[in-house]
C-alpha cells in the first residue's frame, strides 16, 4: 500500500539513550488548529522527503501508521494533543500487532509535538511550547542523536484501545462543558482566552461546578479489583490498604471514577498524583465532595497536594468501575458519550517516549 507523504502533496521509567539510528518521522492532523503553515513550512526545512505526513481521516492514519511500521522508524513524533496521540499510537501498535503475527517487529519510540489543548503527555515528557520553534528544535534534536532519555509509560487499556487516563462523571462532564465553552466562548475576541487554558479553568470554575451545585453530584457506584492486589494510597504515598483479586474497594455514592498512568489530566491539572510511581499499575481516584469544597479548594486540587477523606486514590492494575445510572465518559480527554460500566486495565505492553528532560520527576 502507497502513502503519500505530505512534502510531495498538499525503576527509573526514563533511561539514557544511546540509539545511533536517527530515521524520525512526523505525523500531523491536516485540521488541527495549531498546524498552520508556518509549522509545516519549517518541518520541510528540517526533514527529508518523505518522512513528514498529513493525516485528513482515520483511514489516513491508519494508511499512515502501515508505512511508518513498514520504512521501520526509530522515532515517530506525533503532534496534537492527547487524544490525537492515541490515535495515531493505536493505529501503530495495532499495525505492529499485525506484522507480529508472521516476523518480530519493534514498536518506534514515540515523540510528542505540543500541538494539542490539554498536551498531559507533553507536560510529563517536557515536550518544548511551539513557540519560538520549539516543536522544530525537539524534531532537529531527536534527528541529531541529541535525546537525553527515553521515558517508559504504561498505557490504560479501555474498550481495546489504549489512553493515558479516562474517566467517568464529574470529568466527562468537564469535558462536555470544555467543549460547550469553546464552541460557544471561544470565538472572535475571546478566542485565546477560551480554547485553551483559559477556557478549561472556565470549564471547571463556571460550567461544571455550578452544575453540580444545581443538581445531584452523587450516583450510586460499585468499584471492584481485577486480578491481582491493588492498595489505596495514603496522602504521603503510603500503602494504607490492600485488597486482593476480586475485591470491592468501594461501594456507595460517587461523583467521578477516573484513572490514569500519567500525572496530568491537562494543562498540568494533576489529577492522578501516584501515577507513574510503579509499574504495572494506574492510579484509579474516586471522588464523593460536595461541590462548593471543590471550588474553594481548586487550586490545591490543581497542584495535586488536596487529600480530603472524600477523594481517594488506589493503585492498581485493572478495575471494574459500575454505576447505577449512565454517566459521561471521557477517554484521553475526548468525550466519548456515556457509559453505566467501564473495564480500565493496564496494557501489557508499555510504549517508549522521547523525555527532554531526561530524568525521573
Amino acid at each position: 500500500m502507497w502513502v503519500q507523504p505530505l512534502q510531495q502533496s498538499a525503576e527509573a521509567n526514563v533511561r539514557p539513550s544511546r540509539d545511533t539510528s536517527r530515521k524520525v518521522a512526523v505525523l500531523l492532523i491536516a485540521n488541527a488548529r495549531k498546524v498552520s503553515a508556518r509549522v509545516l513550512r519549517a518541518m520541510r526545512r528540517v526533514l527529508p522527503p518523505g518522512d513528514l505526513f498529513l493525516s485528513r481521516s482515520e483511514l489516513d492514519a491508519r494508511r499512515i501508521a502501515k508505512a511508518v511500521v513498514e520504512r521501520g522508524y526509530h522515532t515517530v513524533f506525533l503532534g496534537g494533543g492527547d487524544g490525537t496521540l492515541m490515535c495515531f499510537v493505536n493505529e501503530i501498535l495495532a499495525e505492529v500487532a499485525l506484522r507480529r503475527r508472521y516476523v518480530p517487529t519493534e514498536a518506534p519510540r514515540f515523540g510528542v509535538l505540543k500541538l494539542g489543548t490539554g498536551n498531559s503527555v507533553a507536560s510529563l515528557v517536557s515536550a518544548s511550547s511551539p513557540d519560538n520553534g520549539g516543536i522544530i528544535e525537539d524534531v532537529r534534536r531527536a534527528r541529531a542523536g541529541h535525546v537525553p532519555g527515553y521515558r517508559t509509560l504504561d498505557l490504560l487499556m479501555i474498550e481495546g484501545k489504549g489512553a493515558p487516563f479516562a474517566g467517568l462523571g464529574a470529568d466527562g462532564q468537564l469535558r462536555n462543558a470544555y467543549n460547550w465553552v469553546k464552541q460557544n466562548l471561544g470565538q472572535g475576541p475571546f478566542s485565546r482566552m477560551m480554547t485553551g487554558a483559559g477556557g478549561y479553568f472556565t470549564s471547571v470554575a463556571f460550567k461544571t461546578l455550578p452544575y453540580y451545585l444545581t443538581h445531584s453530584t452523587e450516583v450510586d457506584c460499585e468499584v471492584v479489583n481485577g486480578g491481582s492486589t491493588a492498595w489505596r494510597m495514603g496522602p504521603d504515598g503510603s500503602q494504607v490498604e490492600a485488597f486482593a483479586p476480586g475485591a470491592t474497594m468501594y461501594r456507595g455514592p460517587l461523583m467521578m471514577a477516573a484513572a490514569g498512568t500519567v500525572p496530568f489530566y491537562g494543562f498540568e491539572l494533576k489529577m492522578f498524583p501516584f501515577a507513574g510511581k510503579r509499574r504495572g499499575l494506574m492510579d484509579l481516584r474516586i471522588g464523593a465532595l460536595p461541590a462548593a469544597t471543590i471550588i474553594a479548594n481548586l487550586p490545591k486540587l490543581w497542584a495535586g497536594n488536596w487529600f480530603p477523606e472524600g477523594l481517594k486514590d488506589f493503585l492498581v492494575s485493572d478495575a471494574t468501575i459500575r454505576f447505577s445510572r449512565p454517566m459521561p465518559f471521557q477517554i484521553a480527554g475526548d468525550a466519548a458519550g456515556y457509559r453505566s460500566e467501564v473495564h480500565f486495565e493496564v496494557a501489557p505492553e508499555p510504549v517508549q517516549l522521547v523525555d527532554f528532560k531526561g530524568s525521573v520527576h
